[in-house]
């Protein structure tokens, strides 16, 4: 199974994944830790904390959707309805609560789909985690909790008041006591030399290990003592049989200490800082953040590195095994699962990131067979996507038609710009054509089109296109006509273009240039800013999640980002 869902992962768990069908879940849903704590705690007015669906921050708000999650959990009943009941009557209506509400009921659908042997961990920073833990706590039950890991993600900073925030928590349940786990292997601490080295007699260091292991044996050989050594006087008892302790004896590799000391093991090898493996514990200080340079860098702002989700896949999974990611951002968790040969289940609420997954799959890996489930397969589905959520219904046209989404970063109105499409022209320098997109089920009318005209005159494009959920009147086609024609290097094209989705769907694209590669677009020499070519993402009041990339001037994005299929 090799499957990417687009749509709410709640109700495609509920809707697409059966009972007890995944070994291991890895989830790392979005939380502001950025914002100031203690406002996390208001009770804001649902309704017009509705109205912030556009807000760039990744903290949800309680609303109508909040309230339903609410209640479902109250309807299960159990041990996760006594501790909502409780925590809603302390925080209120919060964003804390709309958060806790909302994260609980898909909680309860992941637990449901978990194999009796599989495994869950939840990444999640220091502002969260404990409610997180008593809330898993309360659905998987106390004993299911094995281990709260700290991962270092990065460097102290500067900060007034507090302790610069260096890293984030996974929470690691299991849904039995029989469960898969793999002790992993990491590099040692070079500044942390063992303290039971040994000079050997070439004058190299070694490392020395216990002859013995924990409690006393009453009968047996392991209990007797061996060379005046007698193991039972401090609770211990020999960890090998008498001949193989004289068989390393006779090898040169016992230790007896100078100092009449019990005997130790040697290792056969001098030691070597650099080479030493140690078992990997709670605390992962060993894989580092993604830098601005990082190969892997896609340019999602959360995005994880692999090392770090290859280390979860294989101490908690087995090959063939089946693991989810409801949160799946640009696919990380999937990609180290199609690394490591497991199978695969990923959900995210964004049409781009079910693209970008599939386009870095694809670059990863020939001949992948990828099921991308809840895409638009025809108009009803459209139809269906506008009404559901109209940010995505515009974001998936413009990737359509091969558009790059365009927003900027400040709060506010588009100013009729939902997408645009870069393409060289020639001695002019870089075209530009602005996409605008109309979810309306009403018949797209000629004000639209004088709309997109005004825009494009007032931005200085060449091109505009208008794509509709609705087909356009005559007036419409014919204000689009009046437009005129504009020439290009690749030719001459209508200035506006309409295009209804259900042309788009019988396969009649607009005719525009030919896209640029990004590659080829670069900054001008002018721009003195300092520019962040990451992405922002925004979610919105009812869990869901979207992202708003923002192209500046003078940003360039990833080839893979700009362009879309066409």
């Amino acid at each position: 199974m090799r499957k990417l869902f687009f749509g709410d992962n709640l109700d495609i768990l509920r809707g697409h994944v059966e009972d007890e069908s995944v070994d291991l879940v890895y989830l790392d849903p979005p939380f502001n830790s950025k914002s100031d704590y203690n406002l996390l705690f208001r009770s804001p007015d649902g309704m017009a904390a509705s109205a912030q669906a556009l807000a760039f921050e990744d903290t949800w708000r309680w609303g109508p959707a909040a309230e339903q999650a609410f209640r479902d959990i109250v309807a299960g009943g159990g041990a996760p309805a006594r501790l909502i009941g409780s925590l809603r009557h302390w925080m209120l209506e919060s964003d804390v609560m709309a958060y806790l509400v909302m994260m609980t009921v898909r909680l309860i659908e992941l637990h449901r789909v978990l194999k009796p042997t599989g495994s869950l961990y939840l990444h999640c920073d220091p502002a969260a985690s404990h409610y997180l833990k008593i809330m898993l706590d309360a659905i998987f039950g106390p004993t299911a909790f094995k281990s709260e890991i700290v991962w270092k993600r990065t460097n102290a900073r500067g900060t007034k008041g507090k302790w610069p925030a260096l890293h984030d928590v996974l929470l690691f349940y299991s849904k039995s006591d029989k469960f898969t786990f793999v002790a992993q292997k990491g590099p040692g601490d070079l500044n942390r030399i063992p303290h039971t080295l040994i000079t050997g007699l070439d004058g190299r260091k070694y490392q020395t290990f216990e002859l013995t292991g924990p409690g006393r044996t009453i009968d047996g050989e392991s209990g007797r003592p061996w060379r005046g050594y007698d193991p039972s006087r401090f609770g211990r008892h020999w960890g090998q049989s008498e001949a193989e302790r004289d068989r390393l004896d006779l090898s040169g590799l016992i230790h007896w200490p100078s100092n009449g000391g019990f005997p130790r093991r040697r290792a056969e090898e001098p030691f070597d800082p650099a080479a030493r493996l140690v078992t990997v514990g709670d605390v992962w200080t060993d894989i580092d953040r993604l830098n601005q340079t990082a190969k892997e860098r896609l340019g999602y702002p959360t995005q994880k590195p692999l090392a770090l989700l290859e280390r979860i896949i294989e101490a908690s999974s087995a090959p063939g095994e089946v693991i989810l990611d409801p949160f799946c951002g640009c696919g990380t968790t999937v990609h180290a699962a199609e690394r490591l040969g497991r199978q695969w289940i990923g959900i995210d609420v964004t049409n781009y990131a079910v693209k970008l997954i599939s386009e870095r799959l694809s670059a990863s890996f020939s001949n992948l067979d990828i099921e991308i489930d809840g895409r638009p397969q025809d108009y009803a589905d459209a139809a269906a996507l506008a009404e559901r959520n109209k940010y995505q219904f515009q974001w998936w046209a413009c990737d359509v038609i091969g558009a790059q989404r365009y927003r900027n970063r400040k709060k506010g109105p588009d100013g009729g710009v939902d997408g645009e499409i870069l393409f060289l022209n020639g001695p002019r320098g870089v075209g530009r054509i602005i996409v605008s997109v109309k979810g309306s089920k009403s018949t797209l009318g000629v004000d639209a089109v004088r709309e997109l005209r005004a825009v494009v005159d007032q931005q200085g494009a060449d091109l505009g296109v208008l794509v509709s959920l609705s087909d356009p009147s005559r007036d419409a086609v014919n204000a689009a006509l009046s437009a005129g024609m504009v020439k290009t290097v690749h030719g001459e094209f209508q200035k506006l273009q309409l295009a209804p989705m259900r042309e788009l769907f019988e396969g009649r694209r607009p005719v525009l240039p030919v896209p640029a590669p990004a590659a080829l677009l670069r900054p001008p020499k002018s721009v003195k800013k300092k520019t962040d070519n990451q992405l922002n993402f925004t979610f919105t009041f009812e869990g869901q999640r979207y992202q708003r990339p923002s192209i500046e001037e003078g940003v360039v994005l990833d080839p893979r980002l700009l362009v879309a299929e066409r």
